[in-house]
Formats: structure tokens, C-alpha cells, sequence
């Protein structure tokens, strides 16, 4: 594989990372209420996803998917279910982000294994990954060489990237929760739990024909 098309799809997957979006926003949240160096053991789960996703549309589930009507709505639905429980349960927590503010992030509970379980859920559930991948991964594909090789070396720089990236997004949280009041750790923790379940709402919403 030439340096030029990983290079290529290095660009153009850093965009498509750091856009806001449903694990983005989980990274986020995760960052300021455990803090940085719980968030970054857990973040295994992101880059387990990535392997899991590529290697499932190197054996052709994504595009299966973008076939079937069925297949992709069960699995929309399992997505959309899952991060309405997230946000659910957000709105439910009463002061996890206050209780980083107060007792340092590093004591607001939740373990690098229940951090990276959630990362892996909400990427692994979302057919929209698994449909992006399908259409984004052949381009940097050469069909003459090996092609198992090739999607192992494109997951190795996507999940590098992945994590960098969601790790930035950790530390912004971080950061970001230094300089709340008690009543706005109160409604960003709110907030968060609301966009998680727009998020799942427009995911139940999204059609397999629009992908």
C-alpha cells in the first residue's frame, strides 16, 4: 500500500473522527466525569470497535446491510435503544459531574471496563458505521494486492487516530468541567443526556436508503 493512500485516508479519516457525533459525545462526558486517566484505559472499547466494524465490512457484512432492510433495522434499533438508555440514565445520575468537581474527576465512579464496554456499544450498534465503512474503506483498496493485509493496515491508522482524537475530546471534558459552578456541572451533565437521546432518536429515524 503506497504512503500517498494511507496518507489519503489518514486525512479524510481524522475528519470523519472528529466529527461530533454519538461516541465523540460519549468521550466528552466520559472525560469529565472519570477523568483523563480512567477514560484513556477504557478507551480500548473505541479501538476494539474499529476492528470489529473494518474487519466485518472486509467479510462483507456491510454490505449485507445495505441490502437488507431487516438486518439493518434490527441492528439500527439495538443502537438507538442503547443510547437512549445512556442518556436515560444521565439525566437519571443526579451530580456524577458535580461529584468530579468536588471530589477531583479521578473518584466519580465508573471502572476503564464499564468505560470501554459503552465506547464499543454505541459504535458497534450504529449501522451507520458499518454502511460509511462499506462505501469509504474500497477506495484505498488495491485489488491486486492482498486484500486482508491492506484493511488490517487501514483499522491499525483508523484506530490509532480513533483514539488520539476521542482522548482530545476526554481531556476537553476535563478541562471543560474545571470551570463549572455546581448548577452548571448540574445542566451539562443534563444537556449531555438530552443530545444522547436526539442522537438516538435520529438514529431510529435514519433510513437505510439514504446511507
Amino acid at each position: 500500500m503506497q504512503t500517498v493512500t494511507l496518507l489519503a485516508f489518514a486525512v479524510v479519516s481524522f475528519v470523519g473522527i472528529a466529527t461530533p457525533g454519538p461516541t465523540v459525545l460519549l468521550a466528552m462526558t466520559n472525560g469529565s466525569r472519570y477523568g483523563v486517566r480512567r477514560v484513556a484505559a477504557g478507551m480500548v472499547g473505541a479501538v476494539l470497535s474499529d476492528f470489529v466494524l473494518i474487519g466485518a465490512v472486509a467479510i462483507g457484512l456491510g454490505a449485507l446491510l445495505a441490502a437488507s432492510e431487516f438486518w439493518f433495522s434490527a441492528l439500527k434499533y439495538v443502537g438507538a435503544a442503547y443510547l437512549a438508555f445512556l442518556g436515560i440514565m444521565m439525566l437519571r445520575s443526579k451530580g456524577t459531574i458535580d461529584a468530579a468537581l468536588r471530589q477531583g474527576a479521578a473518584d466519580a465512579g465508573g471502572t476503564p471496563v464499564s468505560i470501554a464496554l459503552k465506547s464499543f456499544m454505541v459504535a458497534v450498534t450504529n449501522p451507520k458505521g458499518y454502511i460509511f465503512f462499506s462505501a469509504f474503506l474500497p477506495q484505498f483498496i488495491d485489488p491486486t494486492g492482498l486484500q486482508a493485509t491492506q484493511y488490517g493496515v487501514l483499522a491499525l491508522v483508523f484506530a490509532s487516530l480513533d483514539f488520539i482524537i476521542m482522548l482530545a475530546y476526554a481531556v476537553f471534558g476535563v478541562q471543560a468541567v474545571r470551570f463549572l459552578t455546581t448548577n452548571g456541572a448540574l445542566w451539562l451533565e443534563r444537556a449531555c443526556g438530552c443530545a444522547l437521546l436526539a442522537l438516538a432518536g435520529s438514529l431510529a429515524l435514519y433510513r437505510r436508503a439514504a446511507a
